[in-house]
């Protein structure tokens, strides 16, 4: 069974494609679930587009939501389509998008740390000029804010958590104990990862996370859902059935899905 649990389109205004585009590209491909996860507006800014080519306008959240529920309707016979969202997390802000999300019927909320003091993780010249000790520092503080995610209560799923590489493959080999104790902290707090394929179309060339993070997130229990983070509808359950055939050679023997935030198992085939 094929569950993609992460894919966006054209409202956030950096993806290519209609909703009902990536319904039909999963239902092409045979999926049992297709999550559609646009981004959360920034909901705290007096604008109601702050930054128009990464977030949809507040504006448009309940035509989103509206759209994705009739289109439920639509293509009931033929594919389950699952309301979702992968919200930004701002550890300052929390109870904004709290207060927002809590409005909408989401089967599952995504949590993602895009920003790190206010810059964009994917910030291609990030690193430049920054010491050793500089790049431990960012990193443990980008991993912090994952584990504050964790505990917020807001999401079912964690986002890319080391997506910070996209653009720097060099950050995996900043050695730093807080990425394992940021996996344990996950585990504690019962809330899933993602293995996001879409690391495949940046500088890193892998998947979000490392064959190494997904090893130690096994070791601590960790449940891992599927995203192919889709911003083309040609890429819905990119890499599917890969991910899986690894994720059973690590010792995976599930992986996880949510509808009305319950969460739900696919055993690995």
């Amino acid at each position: 069974m094929i569950v993609d649990l992460h894919t966006h389109h054209d409202r956030c205004g950096h993806a290519l494609g209609s909703i009902e585009q990536y319904i039909q590209s999963a239902i092409e491909k045979e999926l049992a679930y297709i999550g559609i996860s646009d981004h959360t507006p920034f909901f705290y800014a007096d604008e109601d587009q702050l930054h128009p080519h990464i977030a949809m306008p507040k504006s448009e959240l309940e035509h989103y939501v509206t759209e994705v529920i009739a289109l439920k309707n639509k293509y009931a016979n033929q594919i389950n389509v699952l309301l979702g969202i992968e919200s930004d997390f701002f550890e300052a802000h929390q109870k904004c998008y709290k207060d927002e999300l809590s409005k909408y019927p989401f089967d599952y909320i995504i949590g993602s740390v895009h920003y790190v003091d206010d810059v964009n993780i994917f910030k291609k010249d990030l690193w430049y000029g920054y010491s050793p000790s500089e790049q431990i520092q960012l990193k443990e503080r980008y991993y912090q804010l994952i584990q504050a995610s964790a505990k917020s209560g807001l999401f079912q799923i964690l986002g890319h958590i080391d997506a910070m590489k996209g653009y720097y493959p060099e950050f995996s080999t900043i050695q730093t104990p807080i990425v394992e104790k940021t996996l344990k902290v996950i585990a504690e707090q019962n809330v899933a990862i993602e293995v996001n394929t879409s690391g495949k179309t940046k500088d890193c060339g892998g998947w979000y996370p490392s064959i190494q993070l997904l090893e130690v997130a096994q070791f601590y229990g960790v449940d891992i859902s599927f995203g192919s983070d889709a911003h083309h509808p040609e890429r819905v359950a990119d890499d599917y059935k890969e991910v899986q055939c690894i994720l059973k050679q690590i010792g995976f023997k599930e992986m996880v899905f949510y509808v009305g935030k319950q969460r739900h198992a696919i055993m690995l085939e």
